[in-house]
């Protein structure tokens, strides 16, 4: 019996009528995103024919996901939204605050050792508020929903960027910040830009040593990490049709990695053969009700080219395995071509582990396809030159993983099996050796591969692969290793092959779990106390902040980043993740990892009071101390990465007043805008290069404030010379208002005060 049953059965008995109406409006067949956008508009039926990529439209999402590292800041907001209960069904998941180092059951209880605070903390208030509670241990937050809650045709919301994971099973589902999930926890409408279409036409099969995650890998080349901002990629295609839930679910997360704003699939028999496996047949039941509304129209599948604003067409069949990285997940290597490139490059070829699982791949089908050359490495007498790491993505994946017999085959090969959660992928891994800062390179199956973020680091060279790639590349220990055409020496030193991985798509013998680690919330949780002690470490009251206001003046620079500045760089993750819900002590991380381009030094900026220099946090509040604001000035595609809304608190709590940079990614400029703070865009992305180390900045006409209007910007320079430039923004009037009252937050309090 699926979860939340009644709720899915009204999104589908609407979607006829509204889907039917909207294309009345717009007057052409659709999409199966626009089916699904259409299907949740705040309004109802459709008024308007949207114009992507312009229109701010209103949605009312189906439910809300957090990980307990974002939901901490999330639920903290939420407390002071005046409400006593959810608006939607909601769900807190313990996965991101277990660290990986000697192996699941330590791990796990040191981490309940170390957070019990903060996961008491979350458990009391999803009891108080009625929010679905999962365990630490009980699995990584996408492939828990993607089991128990995604559904064809929903729409939904998550505190983390790879959200997008339902995708897998037809869903709209979209990272965002926790203030905007406030919004919808608070029974308020969603806002977002109606998103552009991106089509990617799969023909042919996969086979071989190709994978799911080759297709996303391929994607991420071709568009890069900003080429899918602002859109929403839509699979189809007899290639499609194809592919495993589970493996769509892949190509789906790592739409993150492309900017996407989500990425989805239309329903079919894989989706289905799924939900029936999960037990979950009653939805798989109704979707085939109105299977038709949850797939794109054949009209626009026939020519695409019409239809979608970009078009990408992939030939499963010829398509091969890729090695992505290092430092960014979009610097794509098909397998077989990295010895030229690594060594014109000078990325260590030998490599050092194999990291198998995360969001993105952590299935049972990937958990199989990866221990079948596992075990031909056993078989044949292999010994892995790299060490193993695998975190099976749920306590069902894992307990079935580990009766099917799956895990021993890892442990044989020495493998350490960690715990189901996040671990080494979001830097929650004690690897030994790490604060050496040696060369060398690892290969994992995660999404991302940004400097420092697995193991703190800056000279790990990171790989992303499909893990049955990442598993012949760590047996082999050569990063260069084309397991289609090299051979292997074995312990008798016989030269042998790797064959072709093989798996299930679904457990033969079907999905088996004791405890999956779920804890449902009172029916009534008004008695429920929720303590923050003053004293803590890890937990603080959140306290409103000040607007702003119309009359910035005197701002000095704080830092101007130089080059790719993703949230890892903002708000780093890895140990400080502890302080994800003390808004004050995780400030101290604040763009500790961002190139100054004043002397290209991480940490370390000008304070221009008094001239010294010193670490960005501290110069920071030097300034606020002073009740001097400052800006941050950066380059391209800022803000990529995680959807953590610390990124944007952090600055805000330091007195940061303005982010001005060459482009945004999507969901930090949104962050931005909720916590009441100017995120602006060089009308001329040279003036960029006019930015110097002792600026001050006044802005001239915040008095005039308005939607599609630029704001002027005097930049006065030390010498006592001026310049004067344009810059855009992309407020409505809707966030101006959140601009005005210093937070969308603070608007809200104030709306349901009335």
């Amino acid at each position: 019996m699926a979860f939340d049953i009644d709720m899915i059965k009204a999104v589908y008995a609407r979607m006829t009528a509204r889907v039917d109406a909207a294309k009345t409006k717009v007057g052409k067949p659709l999409t199966l995103a626009e089916k699904i956008l259409y299907n949740h508009l705040w309004e109802g039926n459709t008024n308007n024919a949207y114009k992507r990529g312009v229109d701010y439209v209103d949605f009312a999402p189906d439910r809300i996901a957090c990980q307990d590292a974002t939901a901490q800041m999330a639920l903290l907001q939420f407390m002071q939204a005046g409400k006593n209960k959810v608006a939607v069904p909601t769900t807190v998941h313990c996965d991101h605050l277990i660290q990986a180092r000697m192996g699941a059951d330590k791990d796990l209880q040191e981490a309940i050792n170390t957070s019990s605070e903060v996961f008491n903390f979350l458990a009391s208030v999803s009891n108080k508020y009625g929010i679905g509670f999962w365990k630490p241990g009980a699995g990584i937050i996408h492939q828990v929903v993607l089991e128990n809650y995604a559904f064809p045709g929903g729409m939904m919301i998550g505190t983390d960027s790879h959200t997008v994971n339902a995708g897998g099973l037809g869903m709209i589902a979209i990272g965002v910040g926790g203030a905007d999930a406030v919004d919808v926890m608070a029974g308020m409408s969603w806002e977002l830009k109606f998103p552009k279409l991106i089509g990617v036409k799969l023909t042919g099969k996969l086979s071989g040593w190709t994978a799911p995650k080759d297709v996303i890998l391929k994607v991420a080349g071709i568009l890069t990490a900003k080429g899918g901002t602002g859109a929403i990629v839509e699979y189809f295609g007899e290639g499609a049709k194809s592919i495993s839930a589970t493996g769509k679910g892949t190509i789906c997360n790592m739409g993150a990695e492309i900017g996407a704003t989500t990425s989805t699939f239309g329903y079919d028999a894989s989706m289905e053969r799924y939900l029936r496996a999960t037990n979950r047949a009653d939805i798989a039941d109704e979707a085939n009700k109105i299977a038709s509304y949850l797939t794109g129209d054949d009209e626009v599948y026939a020519n695409p080219e019409q239809y979608f604003d970009e078009l990408i067409e992939i030939n499963l069949s010829e398509l091969k395995p890729h090695l992505n990285g290092p430092f960014t997940p979009d610097l794509a290597t098909p397998v077989g071509e990295m010895t030229e490139k690594a060594t014109k490059n000078e990325w260590p070829l030998k490599v050092e582990w194999g990291l198998i699982g995360s969001c993105t791949n952590s299935s049972y089908e990937d958990l199989t396809r990866a221990a079948s050359i596992a075990k031909q490495a056993l078989d044949k007498n292999l010994e892995a030159k790299a060490e193993f790491g695998i975190n099976p993505g749920s306590e069902q994946v894992r307990y079935t993983a580990d009766r099917d017999g799956l895990l021993d085959i890892f442990r044989d090969l020495n493998a350490k099996i960690f715990t189901n959660a996040c671990g080494p992928c979001i830097g929650q891994w004690a690897r030994q050796g790490a604060d050496k800062g040696e060369k060398n390179t690892i290969v994992h199956s995660f999404n991302r591969n940004f400097s420092k973020r697995a193991d703190g680091n800056p000279n790990t060279h990171a790989f992303v692969a499909s893990p049955s790639m990442v598993a012949a590349v760590a047996i082999s220990g050569r990063l260069d290793f084309n397991p289609m055409t090299d051979t292997l020496i074995n312990k008798d030193g016989v030269e042998v092959m790797l064959e072709e991985p093989t798996g299930f798509e679904l457990p033969p013998k079907g999905f088996d779990v004791k405890d999956p680690g779920f804890v449902a919330p009172m029916t009534d949780g008004s008695g429920v106390e929720i303590v923050v002690k003053s004293d803590s470490q890890r937990l603080q009251l959140l306290t409103p902040f000040i607007p702003l206001g119309a009359a910035i003046k005197g701002a000095k620079l704080l830092i101007k980043a130089q080059g790719k500045c993703t949230t890892d760089h903002i708000s780093m993750a890895g140990p400080w993740l502890r302080f994800r819900g003390h808004l004050d002590n995780i400030s101290n991380n604040c763009l500790i990892g961002a190139v100054n381009a004043f002397g290209e030094a991480t940490n370390k900026v000008k304070n221009q009071l008094t001239g010294s220099f010193g670490a960005v946090p501290d110069t920071a509040r030097a300034y606020k101390a002073a009740g001097v604001l400052s800006v941050v000035v950066g380059d391209h595609n800022y803000g990529e990465g995680s959807s953590r809304e610390h990124a944007a608190m952090e600055p805000r709590h330091l007195g940061v007043a303005a982010v001005i940079v060459k482009s945004f990614a999507r969901i930090h400029e949104t962050n931005l805008k909720k916590q009441g703070m100017l995120g602006l865009t060089f009308a001329n992305e040279a003036d960029y290069d006019l930015i110097q180390e002792d600026d001050t900045f006044n802005f001239l006409d915040l008095d005039s404030f308005a939607p599609g209007k630029q704001l002027t910007l005097e930049i006065v320079h030390n010498d006592g010379s001026k310049d004067t430039i344009k810059l855009n923004h992309t407020y409505n009037a809707n966030q101006i208002e959140w601009y005005n009252y210093g937070s969308a937050l603070n608007l809200i309090k104030t709306q349901n005060a009335k």
